[in-house]
């Protein structure tokens, strides 16, 4: 099959820090590339895959400023709108903007629904359901006004986790992720705090009044902050933490650093929103609270958890492989 990935233009593909919808690009992309098929990737210049590369510009508008947002990403979806008769199918990892070319072009167009900014984006959805195919990255995560083709996990290249059977060092729990009121930072603060454990925060700053008003402020020996962490810092603190505290404050999609951190081994106490509990199994590779009271008197039972059972439940539900071995047979249905 030649397959075109759209991927966004705000971050490259993978992305050096933050940018879970770029990841998965990439993760589809490579594993596509892998299974023999002819894959071309749209994305930043910048960015890197053994399958073809087309761009309109070297570096995300997220990493360089200077450009204007709405333009390079008209530039980038026309792009491949364009050249769309040269592929057997799209597969959308742009959000809604794309499907208004759809009616225009007969290539098959599959979007994965990596989550809704805001009910106002509804009607486009609405507007191009017949035409498109929909994939949700959850249960939890579909809209009742839409119809879907099926629901396709995140998949993580899970060679690039390491497994650490017993953490390391000074024990510790982590926050990992942006630094945002609804990933629940100052909740993280809070349970550890209550629990009086360590906690290490990392992630990128996404609301900086916030870190300034509600985090800077709490920083010390117990609460540290240990700045955005790459792929091998992830790895170390993740693998050495007794558990991933992810309070958040809303009804997350997904959660790529639940998956990540039970691949780890560490399990991962979650406020029970979203598709938490299908990311999760509650007792057995993580708990699912309601509060901080009761995320932080779990925190006692997190060594009771097999970190063995963490790891292979992350990899048979949420690796690269099975979501690749997904979507191609979701191509296949298509095409036929």
């Amino acid at each position: 099959m030649k397959i075109a990935v759209l991927s966004t233009v705000a971050w490259r593909t993978p992305p050096l820090h933050y940018g879970p919808w770029e990841q998965m690009a990439s993760n589809l992309t490579e594993g596509l590339a892998e299974a023999g098929h002819e894959v071309t990737l749209f994305a930043t210049g910048s960015s890197q895959t053994n399958a073809k590369l087309r761009s309109i510009t070297e570096q995300g508008y997220e990493e360089d400023r200077n450009q204007d947002a709405k333009v390079i990403e008209c530039l980038h979806i026309a792009q491949l709108m364009e050249s769309a008769a040269d592929f057997d199918l799209i597969h959308n990892h742009f959000d809604f903007l794309p499907l208004s070319y759809t009616g225009l072009i007969d290539t098959p167009v599959v979007t994965t629904i990596h989550g809704f900014s805001s009910e106002k984006i509804i009607p486009v959805y609405k507007k191009y359901n017949a035409k498109n195919y929909y994939v949700s990255i959850s249960e939890s995560n579909r809209h009742p006004d839409l119809n879907y083709l099926a629901t396709v996990y995140n998949g993580i290249d899970t060679a690039a986790l390491r497994f650490q059977d017993k953490p390391e060092g000074e024990a510790y729990l982590l926050f990992f992720g942006r630094i945002h009121p609804h990933k629940g930072t100052e909740e993280a603060i809070a349970i550890a705090k209550k629990s009086k454990q360590k906690l290490i925060i990392a992630g990128i700053i996404q609301d900086q009044q916030y870190f300034t008003d509600k985090i800077e402020p709490q920083l010390s020996d117990q609460i540290i902050y240990a700045g955005s962490a790459g792929p091998d810092k992830r790895n170390e603190l993740m693998g050495n933490a007794i558990a991933l505290l992810h309070p958040i404050s809303f009804d997350e999609p997904f959660g790529l650093s639940v998956a990540e951190s039970m691949l780890c081994g560490t399990p991962v106490i979650a406020f029970n929103r979203g598709s938490m509990p299908e990311l999760i199994k509650d007792g057995e590779t993580g708990f699912l609270v309601n509060n901080i009271e009761e995320a932080a008197e779990s925190v006692s039972t997190v060594p009771s958890l097999s970190r063995a059972l963490c790891r292979e439940w992350s990899a048979a539900q949420f690796s690269k492989e099975k979501m690749v071995a997904d979507y191609i047979s979701l191509y296949h249905q298509i095409l036929s």
